[in-house]
């Protein structure tokens, strides 16, 4: 846990007030951590799970298990294109 002080502008007062109501949040850190969460991935993307890594890494497998090193012709590709 970081600790940290901060000075806000009265708009971000407001925004925060709005995110603890919105919420039944109890204080404005809990407020601005839930504002974090909703619109941090704009900024930052979040880091991998070991759980979500192991995911992508089965499912590569289960891809390349099922369809080997097979390639696609520009003619499938456009069928498939077809369909959008």
């Amino acid at each position: 846990m970081v600790y940290a002080r901060i000075s806000l502008s009265d708009y971000a007062n407001k925004v925060l007030n709005v995110v603890k109501a919105k919420f039944s949040l109890n204080d404005k850190s809990e407020a601005i951590n839930k504002f974090i969460e909703l619109y941090g991935e704009e900024v930052v993307e979040k880091e991998a799970t070991e759980e979500y890594t192991k995911k992508i890494l089965m499912m590569c497998e289960d891809h390349h298990n099922k369809y080997g090193d097979r390639k696609m012709s520009l003619k499938e590709l456009d069928k498939l294109g077809e369909n959008v």
